[in-house]
């Protein structure tokens, strides 16, 4: 073992290594980072949309079915009333 060197470290790749430097801050921010957020933003606006849309689908088929229900039971006692 070379003095120096611990027996558990890896060299880093140097390209990787050379990289932080050698990248303005800006190309990172509005290369890398801004693009990706906004991405990220974009995604979560979209399953939201589509998460109140199914949740509103879901709403009114149960309304409608209860309002269809509370009608035949209506409807029904009607029926039996008129009949007896």
């Amino acid at each position: 073992m070379s003095k120096g060197q611990s027996p558990r470290r890896k060299q880093a790749n140097p390209v990787l290594s050379e990289l932080p430097r050698e990248l303005p801050g800006w190309f990172l921010f509005s290369g890398i980072f801004l693009p990706v957020t906004l991405l990220l933003l974009l995604l979560i606006a979209y399953f939201r949309i589509k998460l109140m849309e199914e949740n509103y689908a879901a709403a009114s088929y149960i309304l409608v079915h209860q309002a269809r229900d509370a009608f035949s039971d209506v409807m029904e006692s009607m029926w039996r009333y008129r009949n007896h």
